[in-house]
């Protein structure tokens, strides 16, 4: 194992990442040293890098919560995975395990949680120091590439679909169809829910109908609402928000049917006001869901292992991390790039 690594590392927010080399991190008792194969670039990295949210990271670290890799190294103590084994090192780096949400299988809000490329180092990095109690084990057959968008992108899509209550046969819309959102039509579809795509782009729209959606809206060109009701017969029984946008926000509680759920997992900024008597009247629930559990985990990598479900990936190497992080910035990213870290020189 080399000494020195190569990391792409935040020194001060809003600044271009910096590509250099430091000390290869050694595991501690409970821990595990993975040798990244790829990592997903997720929005999230960019609102760490620029420190846009109020628990902010520490700088200087390294982002990246996508990683997958072979582990390569164990700590005193660590049983429950061995060296050879390809894992994910996920959002959810760690949590306590204790407490009333970890013991309800609710450890994705623990007071405690601990976050891969946020509180703790993550993947844009060629090793990754992880917690073994956490990290996703990744299905035989599926690549490190292609499970990269399903340990963030993939998990938060599907646990949201979930979050809906809405049943097979049942409406969902997803209101956005980019990176989160091309994954939600597939979940959706395998899940056996009939599926209506919004988004403001033709081409999204229309890669949407070839993943299997129904029912297409370009909300730019049409009230998506009227279009909605209209076409499902009095609205979506869920609907699935992963637009970063108020506007898309404020649509998608109007376009959700009486007595139907309405999740977001979009992060636009600002504040989100609700129709307080149209929630009421209708029944109406909103519910923030926040990417998933260690069990949402194996089950989302389970539809991608089966082939229901497959990620429209974009490779680059670590070096290109600052090109990447300014189309994502100017929405010039239409699926989800993968730092491929084979094609690292």
């Amino acid at each position: 194992m080399p000494d020195l690594m190569q990391a792409a590392v935040v020194e001060a927010f809003g600044k271009p990442l910096v590509l250099r080399e430091q000390s290869v991190p050694v595991p501690g008792p409970g821990q595990i040293l993975v040798r990244t194969e790829a990592c997903g670039v997720c929005h999230t990295d960019l609102h760490a890098a620029r420190g846009d949210w109020p628990v902010k990271p520490v700088p200087p670290f390294i982002p990246g919560h996508e990683g997958i890799g072979i582990v390569v190294a164990l700590g005193a103590g660590v049983t429950i995975v061995k060296e050879g084994d390809r894992v994910g090192v996920p959002w959810m780096y760690s949590a306590c395990g204790h407490c009333e949400y970890c013991l309800s299988a609710w450890e994705t809000v623990c007071p405690e949680i601990q976050f891969s490329g946020y509180t703790r180092n993550g993947g844009f990095a060629e090793y990754i120091l992880a917690d073994p109690n956490y990290v996703a084990h990744i299905p035989d057959g599926l690549s490190a590439v292609q499970a990269a968008p399903i340990i963030c992108a993939g998990i938060t899509t599907y646990k949201g679909l979930k979050e809906t209550g809405a049943r097979p046969g049942e409406w969902v819309a997803v209101s956005g169809v980019g990176g989160l959102g091309h994954l939600a039509v597939q979940y959706a579809k395998a899940m056996g829910l009939r599926v209506c795509a919004v988004d403001v782009d033709d081409d999204k729209l229309a890669h949407a109908k070839a993943l299997g959606a129904e029912l297409l809206i370009n909300a730019r060109e049409r009230d998506p609402i009227t279009a909605l009701k209209d076409g499902t017969g009095g609205g979506a029984h869920g609907v699935l928000i992963t637009a970063p946008s108020l506007t898309a926000f404020n649509q998608g509680v109007a376009m959700t049917r009486r007595h139907g759920t309405c999740v977001l997992v979009g992060l636009p900024p600002g504040d989100f006001p609700l129709p307080l008597f149209d929630v009421v009247a209708a029944c109406i629930t909103v519910r923030g869901s926040f990417v998933g559990t260690r069990k949402d985990m194996a089950e989302a990598l389970a539809f991608a292992a089966d082939g229901k479900v497959k990620a429209d990936i974009e490779l680059q190497p670590l070096s290109a991390i600052n090109d990447v992080f300014d189309r994502l910035e100017h929405g010039k990213v239409p699926s989800r790039v993968v730092l491929d870290f084979g094609s690292q020189s």
